[in-house]
């Protein structure tokens, strides 16, 4: 399972797991990377036409790849633990940077996977990611997210959601149960991982839907109070909980923006404003 950009798809071996992944555009000897993170649900066929996308109106190379228990990866260990955004975060993420050659980019990730990155970069000290991209990023659990994943629950135990997530998920059932029940398990409640944001060290873009059903406001507030680094926000009308998927064009905008100027600071030196 060695890992040649160039192949496009394969599978790379990290913390006991076979990971699928693909790759769009520049290798990371070439180009800086955008690596993305995908949701509670996600994996890498779900991203659709986004990744190759992104890769056009940046310029970056991009690597998306499904986490253990999703898409054609391995299955993952259940019951999943309540910290197992921080498991995912501290001790798979930095293997498969490194089994990527990931070079220097941008973490970018969606719902879980967006927290996945933020606590990335509040914990680990990777001088390779230099900035962060979070679209509907949580990081404390509100109750209106709570209902919506219990409506989510019975939506799968009483309709056909089963059926369509078995065409991008080897095992839905666990798929499915591995992110519900973490997140309906006693005590998480209480998670709350914004602790992280104090130690960022890297200028983050936070793309938030206003109709988001799973996340309020108080999540994107929680990040501007609590950053020590920029952070930039795009709010996004008729948008729900995926922007890159309700209103591409205007995520596809904004992220190509924001590597552009992280790429003349990066050009102008560590003296640069």
């Amino acid at each position: 399972m060695s890992f040649d950009w160039a192949a496009r798809a394969g599978e790379i071996a990290v913390a006991g797991k076979a990971l699928e992944w693909a790759s769009h555009g520049p290798a990371p000897a070439e180009r800086p990377t955008i690596v993305l993170l995908h949701e509670g649900l996600g994996c890498v066929a779900l991203w659709r036409d986004f990744p190759a996308r992104l890769a056009q109106a940046t310029g970056f190379g991009v690597l998306a790849f499904s986490r253990a228990g999703y898409g054609r990866s391995s299955p993952a260990d259940l019951p999943r633990s309540l910290d197992y955004m921080t498991r995912e975060a501290c001790d798979v993420l930095p293997g498969v940077l490194d089994a990527m050659d990931f070079r220097r980019g941008i973490l970018m990730g969606h719902s879980d996977g967006a927290t996945i990155a933020a606590i990335h970069a509040g914990s680990v000290a990777d001088r390779r990611v230099r900035g962060l991209a979070l679209m509907a990023p949580h990081v404390f659990t509100e109750p209106t997210g709570l209902d919506e994943i219990r409506r989510a629950r019975r939506a799968f135990e009483e309709g056909d959601v089963k059926a369509k997530m078995g065409k991008y998920h080897d095992d839905p059932e666990a798929t499915f149960r591995g992110w519900n029940d973490a997140w309906l398990a006693p005590g998480f409640a209480d998670w709350n991982v914004a602790d992280s944001i104090d130690h960022w060290r890297v200028p983050a873009l936070v793309i938030q839907g206003r109709q988001d059903q799973y996340g309020t406001a108080r999540q994107v507030e929680e990040i501007e109070t609590r950053a020590y680094s920029p952070v930039e926000t795009l709010w996004l009308d008729d948008c729900r909980h995926s922007p890159h998927l309700d209103k591409p064009d205007e995520v596809l905008a904004a992220v190509a923006d924001f590597t552009r100027r992280l790429e003349r600071i990066e050009a102008a030196g560590p003296d640069a404003a």
